[in-house]
């Protein structure tokens, strides 16, 4: 081999040992077990409806808490992510006329799968369904023959989102947003006039459970988030925009709230156990 040919294949060797080196590291990461995390708080404006109680609308303020973890999976080659959702809100408010008003909360779980659909290095599209559970309550407080309403809800959602990795100047940002739609589930509701006496105590269980979709449920739920890096920590700011409707057994219901939230991601790495096996005890917190 003569001294030119030498130097092309070093350079070569030294082109590639970083993008070697660099999958090598990728593969023995294991992206399944890193997990993104956020824990939210945020306050906004509610608008709730529930004719079992009352026809008017109540308009007031919504606070909101939520909890969402995001990590990969190694279903569909390591392309699907898993996403777990959990928030709850209590919410006030009062009627046009400032007369009467209302105390209003509600629990909403999500969890299920996206298949990530990578347009490129910092673009991504994503699709796939969730489980929606939801259980709350609206409480009338002048009402005293009727004064609460329960509501209790499982849908089966589609989801969609598009999530941006880009820079201004040499801050690093990422953009996120997510719109969920039920597509079919099951409701309790009780007939209109029907108490919940009558349902619990005599046991008038029929027809209380009703089959939902887009004709008796028109909703949605949409995300908008930014996350901003701010010295070692990376802050969240998103909005959240739940617009929950539904008319079962007479009776017409709504939900609307627009809130703005504030949180901290956190990126965490899960070791298996032959992992901390390797690492000295002197070394761990516990």
């Amino acid at each position: 081999m003569n001294y030119d040919a030498f130097r092309t294949l070093i350079l070569c060797i030294e082109l590639l040992l970083p993008t070697v080196l660099s999958a090598q590291k990728l593969d023995s990461l294991r992206t399944n077990q890193l997990t993104v995390r956020c824990v939210q708080y945020g306050i906004g404006h509610s608008n709730i409806l529930d004719t079992y109680l009352s026809t008017q609308e109540y308009k007031g303020i919504d606070f909101r808490t939520s909890r969402e973890t995001m990590r990969m999976t190694n279903i569909g080659k390591g392309n699907v992510s898993v996403q777990n959702f959990l928030q709850a809100d209590f919410s006030f408010g009062k009627n046009r006329v400032d007369n009467n008003n209302t105390l209003a909360g509600m629990v909403n779980w999500n969890y299920g799968l996206h298949y990530q659909f990578k347009l490129s290095d910092n673009f991504k599209l994503l699709a796939g369904g969730l489980g929606d559970t939801n259980l709350g309550f609206i409480y009338d407080l002048r009402n005293s023959n009727n004064p609460a309403s329960l509501r209790a809800y499982i849908n089966i959602d589609a989801s969609a989102m598009a999530i941006w990795h880009f820079h201004i100047k040499k801050t690093a940002l990422v953009l996120r947003y997510q719109l969920n739609t039920p597509i079919l589930g099951v409701m309790f509701s009780p007939e209109m006039g029907e108490s919940y006496y009558e349902i619990f105590s005599l046991g008038h269980y029929s027809g209380t459970i009703k089959l939902t979709s887009l004709h008796s449920q028109p909703s949605l739920r949409q995300f908008l988030s930014l996350d901003i890096p701010i010295g070692q920590q990376q802050i969240r700011l998103s909005y959240l925009g739940d617009l929950q409707q539904s008319h079962v057994n007479n009776i017409k219901t709504h939900s609307y709230s627009h809130v703005f939230m504030i949180g901290f991601v956190k990126r965490l790495y899960k070791l298996s156990n032959k992992e901390l096996q390797k690492l000295p005890a002197s070394i761990q917190a516990y």
